[in-house]
């Protein structure tokens, strides 16, 4: 491994001399972490929300008042008819409407079901949703408060004490951050090295590399080892925002956490040198990175819980490795977890790692053709 040192410093001078591609990889993660970290929120609140109160009763504001007490709707026109409810709603002005009947409060002061409507524009399900559970739980709050008055119960008969562990708060950022260091990481290690090959040939000084005495070995790990120090770098950046900017808790062990991210970011820098042994133009090595990159945001479990996913798609997603470190950056940050309840995203990740190399020497040929 003589002649790897030279190669890591011909890399690392290279680096370097480009001092905007070097800024823009350290400054870009933090951009992407403010911008992503406030706009991407998996708790759907404030829907605008149109109400026709049929009723104009005490009995019927009451209600109301109820569903926006929720903070899920957010009133923001009464109209006066069905057509001009569903009108706001198919222009997108509200994204829900609150319908309270003429009889509503005639029938509550017989005893009898009254009934509200809730329409929802279900376009966005996960703002239906939302919308949806919220309009349960005023219902089922207003039905026990009205059955307690009834029976005389001072108290209802089963209570439900829900208890969320490690986000007690439901934040979304707990959840959001950490997975916006593996995606950050992934991309820019990925697009990085994916150029690297590809680069030396159309600069024309991949004949210089190839008439050295270098093996094909210490070629691509002095390829690799100057941009591991730079996602470190990126991974500090973006935890010190999310831990100052977000409030992300950080209960487990850093050097652990560390430990394993170094794994993450040589496979992510291997698979992309893999890619660069496949492609011959740096235009290629951009779009072979990008169809891989979109399905580790897919599949991953960084948006979209894996358990919802059909089972061969979660197959799919046990074979990409942001899969794990995700895994591995909520454990360790949120529940505050270690070695012993990770050690097996650490081997895949390792094994990973290991195979890309493995390729990307096997690909590469110290040739022109």
């Amino acid at each position: 491994m003589s002649r790897f040192w030279p190669m890591f410093r011909k890399e690392f001078v290279q680096m370097r001399r480009d001092r905007l591609t070097l800024g823009i990889m350290i400054g870009i993660p933090v951009v992407q972490l403010l911008l992503f970290g406030y706009a991407i929120q998996t708790d759907v609140r404030n829907l605008a929300t149109v109400v026709l109160d049929q009723s104009r009763t005490p009995e019927s504001r009451d209600v109301i008042a109820a569903f926006q007490n929720t903070g899920n709707f957010r009133i923001v026109a009464h109209v006066d008819d069905r057509p001009a409810l569903d009108r706001a709603i198919a222009r997108g002005d509200a994204q829900a409407g609150i319908i309270v009947p003429y009889d509503y409060p005639r029938r509550l002061g017989r005893g009898t079901t009254a009934t509200l409507q809730v329409i929802v524009d279900a376009g966005d399900p996960l703002a239906s949703q939302a919308a949806i559970s919220a309009a349960a739980g005023v219902a089922q709050v207003r039905n026990l408060a009205i059955l307690s008055h009834a029976t005389g119960r001072a108290s209802v008969p089963v209570e439900v004490r829900v208890r969320p562990r490690y986000n007690p708060g439901l934040r979304s950022p707990n959840y959001i951050v950490p997975g916006l260091v593996g995606v950050i990481l992934t991309i820019t290690m990925v697009l990085i090295t994916a150029m690297a090959i590809v680069r030396e040939r159309e600069r024309g000084t991949l004949e210089q590399l190839i008439v050295t005495p270098i093996t094909k070995t210490e070629l691509m790990l002095g390829k690799i080892a100057p941009y591991v120090g730079v996602g470190l770098i990126q991974m500090t950046a973006v935890l010190a925002l999310g831990r100052f900017v977000f409030d992300v808790p950080l209960t487990g062990n850093v050097l652990l956490l560390y430990t394993i991210a170094l794994i993450f970011v040589v496979a992510s820098l291997a698979l992309g040198l893999f890619i660069s042994t496949l492609v011959r133009t740096q235009q290629q090595a951009m779009q072979v990175s990008f169809f891989f990159v979109l399905p580790n945001i897919l599949l991953s479990g960084f948006m979209f819980p894996r358990q919802a996913m059909p089972e061969v798609f979660q197959w799919m997603g046990l074979l990409l490795p942001l899969t794990h470190f995700l895994k591995v950056l909520r454990g360790i940050l949120l529940k505050g977890v270690g070695l012993e309840a990770l050690w097996q995203e650490v081997l895949v990740l390792a094994g990973f790692a290991a195979l890309m190399i493995v390729l990307s020497v096997r690909r590469f040929r110290k040739t022109l053709d």
